[in-house]
């Protein structure tokens, strides 16, 4: 997986990233527990996380979207907040969208 986050492009195996992206985002929801931010990484998995108001139905209003080398990097410190979503790699919607306060989870 390190190989990867630092440019190799060799994808890890499916079910290695699947993993790596469902652990992580089951640590954001414990580091920032509540509902009001839905964390969503294709096609693996979503969470929701952040204090909050509590979304019940429909879409909700502030979700935060992106791929899996980009969740795995911002996850990891290989990435900032502030980059991914200049560069176009995090679609964050809302007024609790941005998670640079909980991130990075953990450092490589």
């Amino acid at each position: 997986m390190r190989p990867w986050l630092a440019g190799d492009p060799r994808r890890p195996a499916r079910p290695v990233l699947a993993a790596a992206v469902r652990l992580s985002l089951r640590t954001l929801a414990q580091d920032a527990p509540g509902r009001s931010v839905e964390v969503r990484v294709p096609p693996f998995a979503a969470v929701q996380c952040v204090e909050g108001p509590r979304h019940t139905r429909g879409t909700p209003p502030n979700v935060v979207e992106t791929d899996p080398l980009t969740w795995l990097e911002l996850a990891t410190g290989a990435v900032t907040w502030a980059q991914a979503l200049a560069d176009g790699r995090i679609s964050a919607s809302g007024s609790r969208a941005d998670l640079s306060a909980h991130l990075p989870l953990l450092r490589l």
